[in-house]
């Protein structure tokens, strides 16, 4: 037990959120200040973890002419998209709501915004259309038809990629697979050709590159090389064909470790731009890259409060004021999070617990039968790596009000987005 509780310290020094005369801190930030100052719930990131995952990618391919296009579902956070956005970043969006968080946060960047996503609406393309993205990665037949259909009606040549299926298996969870024929996502790679050739008959479409994308938290890196050699024999043969095909996005998914091991971010980064290299080869188009939980996920931790230790028979719950509608990964992914007190134990008690949250439901826990800290209600608890699909996840499940967020850059502290009230929850609504 007692060796559970010092790896966790020392993934915590590994990371943003570390010990300072043991009180946990983000940077140079203390846990227990940012409790008085915002409350918890409360979601915490820090800004310059954020800024070195970016400029991992941007060493790691220095070589290739390339464009990182963070994935705005991870984490929309305006202040978050700004500071990659200035970085130099593209985007990644899956909607027009997202579309529209970019202008807001950094409207420079929307010439470098890729859309993604199998449902597009007309409304969403026209805005898009309007904004002059760099491409569409369309998911369908119908979708390319309605995508020249709005071209023409505002008369705005559309550039587009076809997102392939390769069929590569990615070891990952069955709801973050997204490579497989049997997927909504994507066309298959086989009859991409014919759709490319296809679409040359309207004017108001022009065929701009190839698109994949696999899945999502993925650790093994020869996935990725398999489907990149795939899509660029295709970008060979559809060049042959008379495309002018310029780039290549190779999507996202690379994981991340949420356990209490040590990660090396610098060399699983590095593996990841070799096993692209593999698989592009002597390929010289713009490579666009859409990491999204790798650049945000151990930047950020949710800070909430004990609310009381309670026994039914053998077991033992912790409840926080945080639940399962301001995280949500554990009930839908039964995923991990390391979960550490804020303040650092001196002795050796230690016990195993559920740690649970207040909504009625018992899929509402963060973990079950963990090796935790002896804590008592008051004390602070803070769920690591959370940046990624945590408050984009969040929901008003059981009418509670979602968390406030706060964005740490070394000593200093933003509040970028104030938590909700009961009257916010109401605003839309008509009696």
């Amino acid at each position: 037990m007692k060796k559970k509780i010092a790896a966790a310290t020392a993934t915590v020094a590994s990371r943003p959120f570390v010990y300072r005369n043991r009180v946990l801190h983000c940077d140079h930030v203390s846990l227990n200040a940012l409790a008085e100052g915002y409350g918890t719930p409360l979601y915490i990131y820090s800004a310059s973890q954020i800024s070195e995952r970016f400029q991992l990618f941007q060493t790691a391919f220095a070589s290739r002419p390339h464009t990182v296009c963070y994935a705005v579902k991870a984490n929309s956070s305006l202040a978050i998209l700004r500071l990659l956005g200035r970085l130099g970043a593209g985007f990644d969006i899956v909607s027009g709501g997202e579309l529209e968080r970019v202008r807001r946060a950094h409207k420079p960047a929307l010439r470098k915004v890729v859309f993604s996503g199998v449902g597009k609406q007309a409304w969403e393309i026209d805005a898009a259309l309007k904004a002059d993205i760099l491409q569409f990665n369309v998911e369908s037949v119908q979708e390319l038809d309605l995508l020249a259909a709005r071209a023409q009606k505002l008369g705005i040549r559309a550039r587009f990629a076809l997102r392939v299926n390769p069929d590569v298996f990615a070891e990952t969870h069955p709801y973050i697979s997204t490579g497989l024929s049997e997927h909504k996502f994507g066309i298959d790679i086989k009859v991409a050709r014919a759709i490319y050739r296809r679409a040359t008959k309207s004017k108001w479409l022009e065929p701009y590159g190839v698109s994949v994308h696999i899945g999502s938290q993925i650790r093994k890196v020869d996935p990725f090389a398999a489907a990149l050699a795939r899509v660029t024999e295709l970008v060979s043969q559809l060049r042959r064909d008379g495309h002018d095909i310029r780039t290549i996005d190779a999507g996202g998914g690379l994981g991340i470790d949420y356990s209490d091991a040590p990660f090396d971010a610098p060399h699983q980064v590095d593996r990841y731009a070799a096993a692209l290299g593999k698989g592009l080869a002597n390929e010289t188009a713009h490579i666009l890259l859409e990491p999204g939980r790798f650049l945000v996920a151990q930047a950020g931790a949710l800070l909430t409060q004990v609310l009381g230790v309670k026994k039914n028979g053998s077991k033992t719950f912790i409840i926080t004021d945080a639940a399962m509608n301001d995280l949500i990964r554990p009930a839908l992914y039964h995923a991990h999070h390391e979960i550490v007190p804020v303040r650092q134990p001196t002795g050796k008690a230690v016990i195993t617990a559920d740690i649970v949250g207040p909504v009625c439901e018992s899929g509402d826990f963060f973990a079950r039968d963990r090796a935790i800290a002896q804590v008592k209600p008051g004390d602070l608890v803070a769920l690591l790596d959370a940046g990624a699909y945590g408050m984009t996840q969040a929901s008003n499940y059981n009418s509670r009000p979602r968390p406030a967020e706060v964005l740490i850059e070394g000593t200093k502290t933003i509040l970028t987005r104030r938590r909700e009230t009961i009257r916010d929850l109401m605003t839309t609504e008509i009696l």
